[in-house]
Order: structure tokens, then sequence, then C-alpha cells
């Protein structure tokens, strides 16, 4: 017998969320996981919310909603919200009632800096990064750290001199425009035979980013660099921090990171992997003087330097001495086992710059975009703790 749709749908339903969820959903262990880390944070979200006043969205909603954000490869805060309100997964990821009114995109916004001024999203990753500790997942010793470009949210047009000068040239008008005083939301823009630098350049979209290129023969574009410190074990992202794409600026890092491991999480880094791009003899020195050993991939050439003068190279000794050491290693085991394991990181950035969406930022702001790389590698790492604890 053929079914037929009601014509007057039902006034009123009954429903129980949690039924609608079947029961081997992947999403229900991360929950799970989640809540337990949000719930060690109260004295947190206190500290960043008044006693006075109305109600706020409830800060746990902001982190869970972001996670889904990260976890479904959710393009935006807009999109997000629309989900929200129609998915009863997301509402239940979130603990929201069904009949509920979703809140306003602008929340994430206005919560942004109140979230930054009272660490709170550093608090959950650490947390979350701590239960896999707990777990044992984690390895104690050995570790590697790389870096990757993440394209700012800014047009390469917004890249403009820092004088002031409109420099550009469209369409035979001054300014990008066109004849007729007709200004193009989009003007076409013609940069041939124009020198544009970091030195003399900056985006008036984000002034934080800058103009960079992979390699030779590829596109320059306005660029943030992510970086991350993974354990060796099973590839779980201990640490990240987001700095300016130069070409100096992976050594720094990776002693910022190993810092944080030690200071946030009381763990002891014995050997850090890591490829040619810190191959630099201050920094190698660096990581011994914190009682690590770098297992650094090497360029090829005279450790030294093959161009280095007698008064240089006696300049440079310590330095040189530390690179020298390094060579000394890469003929060991551990090191041989340690360029494999690096490997693993790129795995993170993987997922990180394709599912999570960091492969280009959608904000401005290089604290936005740390925070953007905490929560997706939290919520990779989450995934990862479920796969492995199965």
């Amino acid at each position: 017998m053929r079914g037929k749709p009601d014509s007057l749908p039902p006034m009123f339903f009954a429903i129980s969320v949690e039924d609608r969820i079947r029961r081997d959903h992947p999403l229900r262990p991360i929950k799970r996981m989640v809540d337990e880390a949000l719930s060690k944070m109260g004295g947190a979200f206190d500290a960043a919310y008044s006693d006075n006043g109305r109600p706020s969205v409830p800060p746990e909603w902001l982190l869970k909603a972001l996670l889904l954000q990260c976890l479904y490869s959710v393009r935006g805060e807009t999109q997000l919200i629309e989900r929200i309100d129609t998915d009863l997964l997301f509402r239940w990821f979130l603990g929201m009632d069904p009949a509920e009114p979703v809140f306003d995109q602008t929340v994430f916004t206005h919560n942004r800096p109140r979230l930054e001024a009272n660490g709170i999203v550093a608090l959950f990753f650490d947390g979350v990064v701590r239960r896999a500790i707990n777990a044992g997942l984690c390895g104690d010793e050995h570790f590697s750290v790389d870096g990757t470009l993440i394209e700012s949210h800014a047009s390469i047009k917004s890249f403009k001199h820092k004088d002031g000068s409109d420099d550009t040239r469209s369409g035979g008008a001054p300014g990008g425009g066109t004849s007729g005083g007709f200004k193009s939301r989009n003007a076409e823009v013609d940069f041939h035979g124009q020198k544009r630098s970091n030195a003399t350049h900056v985006s008036t979209t984000d002034p934080e980013a800058l103009l960079y290129k992979k390699g030779d023969g590829q596109a320059a574009r306005l660029y943030h660099t992510g970086h991350a410190l993974t354990e060796n074990r099973h590839g779980l992202v201990m640490s990240v921090t987001v700095s300016a794409s130069t070409g100096d600026a992976e050594p720094a890092a990776a002693l910022e990171m190993v810092d944080a491991v030690r200071r946030n999480l009381g763990v002891g880094v014995k050997t850090l992997g890591s490829d040619k791009g810190y191959d630099s003899g201050p920094y190698m020195m660096e990581l011994e003087e914190r009682g690590v050993d770098p297992h650094t991939a090497m360029r090829s050439g005279v450790v030294g330097g093959a161009k280095s003068t007698s008064r240089r190279l006696c300049k440079n000794r310590p330095a040189i001495g530390a690179r020298e050491r390094m060579a000394e290693r890469i003929g060991s085991e551990g090191y041989r086992i340690s360029q494999r394991c690096r490997k693993k990181i790129e795995e993170a950035f993987g997922w990180i710059k394709t599912v999570a969406g960091l492969a280009r930022t959608r904000l401005v702001g290089r604290w936005k975009i740390l925070r953007q790389m905490q929560l997706a590698a939290a919520a990779y790492n989450l995934v990862r703790i479920r796969k492995l604890a199965a």
C-alpha cells in the first residue's frame, strides 16, 4: 500500500535527541573527552565573565562549536550557525535543546578578545594534550618539529606601498579604477614591471601577513607560518605557534615550543627531529644548552661554509662546532629513526590544512590564527586519541 505524506504536520513533537544519534557514532567518544576537559575549566570560565549582567552564551558552546567547524570542514561561522540551527547532531554535541533558538554568529567575534585575555583556548588545548599523556599515548623523549605556510585572508591587491601612494594600474586609470569616474569593487590590477617587497609594501587588510613564495617558479602570496611540535610515537601535536613568514622563523619557533611543552606540560625533550630548514649552528647550540640532541637534516657542503674566511670561522667556531656534532649524529640509528618518525608531522599538517580549513585562514590577526590553529590541533588530537584508544 502506498504511503502518503501528511498534508498537515503535527504541531508538537516529543523526541529524544540522544536516541537519534547512533551508539557507535564517532562523535560520542569525542564528546565525552571534550566534556571532561571543559569540566576542569570552570575556574577559568568564571574568571572570564562578570557576576553581574545578562547571562551570556555559554563559553562551552563556543568552544564546542569551533571544534565542530574543524571536524566537519565548515567553511565559515555563518554556515556553522546554520548547521547548528538545523542539524540535531550539532545540537546534541553542544548540549542544546532542539527547540532552543540558536545564537548569532557575531557572538564569536564579541567573545574572542575575552577568551584570548583569559587564555581559554590554550587551556583547552593543553587539557587535550594532558589527556593523551595520562593515557600513555604520548612519547616523553623523542619529538619532531616543522612549519607550514598558512595563506592570509587578504588579497594580493591589498599589498600596497607603505607611503600611501597607489602605484597599481588598471584599465588605464590611476588608482585601479576606470574612466568615467566609476570605481570597481574588485578592479583588475596589472603588477607587471613593479617591484613589490615586504620592505616597501604592506597589506592594508592584514598588515601582519608577509609576501612569501615557496620556491623558484612559485607565485608569491601573503602568508603566515604555522609551526607544530609532535611526539614521535603516534604523531600527536604537543604544541603549536604562529609567526611571520620569514626565512629564519622556524628555528626560533622550535625553541619556543620546546620551552612551552616543558613549562606547561612538564614534558622533557631528549631529541628533536627536523628538516634542512633548521640547519643552523646557533639553533643547535640553543637546543644543546637545553639538554636536547638535535636530529636535523643537514645541507650538503662544508660544515663551516665553503667561502668562510679564517676570521669568520674563528668568530663562529661555537656554532660550527654544534653543526659538526650534528654531522657526527647522522650515522647513528637514533638519527635515522628520528628522521623517519618526523614525517608523521606532515599527517597533522595535512589534516589541519584540509579538514580543519587552515590552508587559508578565515581570520585577520596573528593571535586569532594561533587560537584557530590550537583548536584545529586539539580536534586532530581528539580524532587520533579516539582511534588509538579504540
